[in-house]
């Protein structure tokens, strides 16, 4: 199997999990938010945060766009709550300002091609794909142009679209992310065993985008070797947002990352054999007649 390198870090069999915090836009448009979630995934141990940028004005269908919805800043059109919750290139400079100095990667979902030129100015490890986006080719063709490692998520595709998606960005730095896209997933709906088919079809380095509420079945897919797991994050479940409620809460994104690392040094080798620890056990209690 495969490895490649985000930002200096090794992904793949025998590496560290890379762990995602996605904060997506759970900050809601604010950067004291933003920076409250980089805190929370530093101080949990995550690898990296992950962002979602949108240009609004190509990616919100005509017939949306107009649609009023109750949103924290009025009645307002959804168009105009895209825009709000957007960053603009001065926040985002902040933002990147601010995880180098905490000393944490970031990366965004980009959902069209001026999205994707937006980020890459900010010299980026990598470029995520959402499922949402997997039969987007033009899409997929301008992010591969950008030379970077590429993160794709699989959720609501079949194994023949995501043939094809991998077909266009070729296996070279690319990381599959079994994914289900229900918020939040019910746990029946995981299918986690899809992880080692993806494993087994594509040769490349393969992990878990999980939007279940709790962390056990995130803990499970490393148990099954996936080598990157992504979670959304939030400062509490409660707040106002479609994606709050499959999120974790600073203590549960703590907790995943504990456990992931507890699941880890627990896989070894493979290699049965008699332990130092152990002997002294024998001697004790092991009885041959």
């Amino acid at each position: 199997m495969s490895e490649i390198l985000i930002g200096g870090i090794r992904v793949g069999d025998g590496c560290s999990v890379f762990i995602t915090a996605e904060i997506g836009i759970n900050h809601s448009g604010d950067i004291e938010v933003a920076k409250k979630l980089i805190d929370t995934a530093k101080t949990a141990g995550c690898t990296a945060v992950k962002f979602q940028k949108r240009s609004p004005e190509l990616c919100v269908p005509q017939s949306q766009r107009n649609q009023m919805r109750e949103t924290p800043w009025g009645y307002i059109t959804y168009m105009e709550y895209r825009q709000r919750v957007e960053f603009n290139e001065l926040q985002y400079q902040e933002i990147d300002e601010y995880c180098k100095k905490k000393e944490i990667l970031w990366f965004a979902s980009c959902w069209d091609t001026e999205a994707v030129d937006f980020v890459a100015k900010f010299e980026v490890p990598c470029f995520k794909i959402a499922s949402a986006c997997l039969t987007n080719d033009n899409l997929l063709r301008h992010i591969r142009l950008k030379r970077k490692p590429v993160i794709l998520s699989t959720g609501m595709s079949t194994l023949e679209q995501i043939d094809h998606a991998v077909e266009i960005l070729g296996k070279s730095n690319l990381v599959l992310l079994h994914s289900v896209s229900t918020y939040p997933a019910y746990y029946e709906e995981l299918n986690l065993r899809v992880i080692p088919v993806l494993r087994n079809r594509y040769q490349i380095p393969i992990g878990y985008s999980g939007h279940e509420t709790g962390i056990a079945a995130s803990v499970a897919a490393v148990a099954l070797d996936a080598c990157m797991v992504e979670r959304h994050i939030t400062l509490d479940r409660s707040m106002w947002g479609s994606d709050h409620a499959a999120s974790l809460e600073p203590n549960g994104i703590t907790r995943l990352v504990r456990d992931i690392r507890l699941v880890e040094s627990s896989m070894g080798d493979g290699n049965k054999c008699v332990l130092d620890r152990e002997i002294p056990i024998i001697l004790r209690l092991r009885r041959e007649d």
